[in-house]
């Protein structure tokens, strides 16, 4: 293991990074792809179930009037093209909230993700989450995993809307003005070369997660630090 990194906050990244590309791909997406229209049609007035179908009609270039079908339509062409749209995002977020609450979903993470993260917390770090999904589908995640209810962990969890796309740099700094801390004092883990690329702009440290079996596993990282799990990832807390 090579020397600890001097860091006060340590945010990762969800997908490839803590739990299996399987978990979303196939678990998540399979269980919000048929319940897509329905939880269009049951929640008409829903504030944000208005603003993601509005959203998807301007960027779909959609009528104004185009009905639950076409909208879920492109949904799943935008599911299928596993783009990371926040409006998307926003719908399958409410639907695997309700999933977890009637736990009917369960995250399950890679085994060496809650013991480093304890770790962590035990020497005084805080720990946050950068996820492209939402931050309701983020906070769902984390209360019902394999290894228990982990939401107590985090202090602050950001997506798309809060902080902006992952793989540009002025995300990271609207975080490190949120942690109130120096960028080079937050440490980010994530399995996407971009997005390391990006934290590293704003001035961050970065740890890329090269593990085996997942779609970045053999990808070069560049001049980030790579490792194949949390085993290998130290930090310390500056004084």
């Amino acid at each position: 293991m090579t020397a600890p990194t001097a860091a006060r906050w340590v945010v990762i990244d969800i997908e490839g990074t803590v739990t299996p590309t399987s978990q979303v791909h196939r678990v998540l997406y399979d269980y919000a792809r048929p319940r897509l229209g329905p939880w269009i049609d049951a929640h008409p007035h829903d504030p944000d179930v208005e603003a993601a179908v509005a959203a998807v009609r301007d960027e779909a270039g959609l009528d104004a009037d185009a009905d639950t079908a076409a909208i879920v339509a492109v949904l799943h062409q935008w599911m299928d093209a596993d783009r990371k749209a926040t409006p998307l995002k926003t719908l399958q977020g409410l639907i695997w909230q309700q999933g977890y609450a009637d736990k009917q979903l369960r995250t399950d993470l890679f085994g060496d993700v809650v013991g480093a993260l304890l770790q962590f917390r035990e020497q005084g770090a805080g720990l946050a989450v950068f996820s492209s999904g939402s931050v309701a589908a983020q906070i769902a995640s984390f209360s019902h995993t394999g290894d228990g209810d982990l939401r107590h962990l985090f202090t602050h969890h950001f997506d798309t809307v809060n902080a902006g796309p992952k793989r540009v740099a002025d995300s990271y700094r609207t975080m490190t003005d949120v942690l109130g801390v120096a960028p080079e004092a937050i440490l980010f883990a994530s399995d996407v070369p971009a997005e390391l690329d990006a934290a590293a702009e704003a001035g961050w440290q970065t740890v890329g997660l090269a593990r085996p079996g997942e779609p970045f596993a053999d990808t070069d990282f560049g001049a980030h630090r790579a490792v194949t799990t949390f085993d290998d990832i130290s930090i310390e807390v500056p004084a």
